[in-house]
């Protein structure tokens, strides 16, 4: 009995053995196609980037194509491999099965396959590039990667934001820097008996000759906007070049205010602060102790 099952087991070795010695030149062949094939997209895709890549002003769509041409040539080398080993009906079925599971997938994790989805449309239609200034449901950021599920924001306090593609697809985008132009303004509350006119000369000449305000094509706006309770407050409006790196938006707006403030002063226009009026209806003191013989104070 156990002679027999030597026997057989022996029988059944050599038979793998013989059939493995024989399939061993497609394997190898096969195997010598594919490295072939990976070689061929590692050139392609040193190609692609000198030839395409390097001219695109776009990095997210660069990526994307480099992506696509270099799993393209892989799955191309794949499926030779499998038609040399005899297993063409098996790429075949892998295809005709990545379509079906695909479909199946898709319902059965819907948000993933909806973020991969996304993450093409975005890639294709571009709303915002790497470091674009965009704004989407009250996150305000830089960008800084778009990946093939989400898309990596950088926060002006420092924060990493991961973003599901999906969401740029469902909501408005805010993009501040797409164009180059990105309008600021502020406001100077002045006093009542001020000269309103002259006020706005010297804020609107006072901005126009502050570095970095756009001067010619989007002109600096001074109007008033609003009648305050103890002041007119005067809004200023400028635009500024976000293509150009040279110059802060935040120091830009800082030295124009001080500027605004310090020309108005030689003017002697006044800016007056709110008035805050305490009021005792009772004839008790009032219980804090600075404030005790105040019945009205201005600030």
């Amino acid at each position: 009995m156990l002679k027999k099952l030597w026997t057989d087991l022996v029988a059944n070795v050599s038979g793998y053995y013989d059939s493995f010695i024989a399939v061993l030149p497609k394997m190898l062949l096969a195997l010598i196609v594919f490295l072939f094939f990976i070689g061929i997209a590692t050139l392609v895709k040193r190609f692609v980037t000198k030839t395409v890549v390097s001219k695109m002003d776009d990095p997210l769509l660069a990526r994307f194509l480099l992506r696509l041409v270099n799993w393209s040539c892989i799955l191309i080398g794949f499926s030779i491999a499998l038609k040399i080993l005899g297993l063409g009906n098996l790429a075949a079925g892998l295809m005709a099965g990545a379509g079906v599971s695909a479909f199946i997938i898709g319902f059965a994790f819907k948000d993933i396959g909806e973020n991969l989805l996304s993450g093409f449309l975005l890639a294709f239609s571009r709303p915002f590039r790497v470091g674009d200034t965009v704004e989407i449901n009250g996150i305000t950021g830089k960008i800084v990667l778009l990946n093939v599920r989400d898309t990596h924001m950088k926060t002006f306090d420092g924060k990493d934001v991961f973003i599901p593609n999906s969401t740029f697809i469902k909501n408005p985008v805010f993009n501040y820097t797409i164009d180059g132009y990105l309008r600021h303004e502020f406001s100077i509350g002045v006093d009542y008996d001020s000269d309103f006119e002259k006020a706005i000369d010297i804020i609107h000449e006072t901005i126009k000759n502050t570095e970095g305000v756009l001067r010619e094509h989007k002109k600096p706006t001074v109007t008033i906007s609003s009648l305050d309770a103890s002041s007119v407050s005067i809004k200023a409006m400028y635009w500024l070049d976000t293509f150009d790196k040279t110059h802060s938006a935040l120091r830009i707006k800082t030295l124009a205010i001080e500027n605004c403030l310090e020309q108005l002063e030689r003017a002697g226009i006044n800016m007056p602060g709110d008035i805050v009026e305490l009021k005792n209806y009772r004839e008790n003191p009032l219980k804090t102790g600075a404030l005790q013989n105040l019945n009205s104070t201005d600030v």
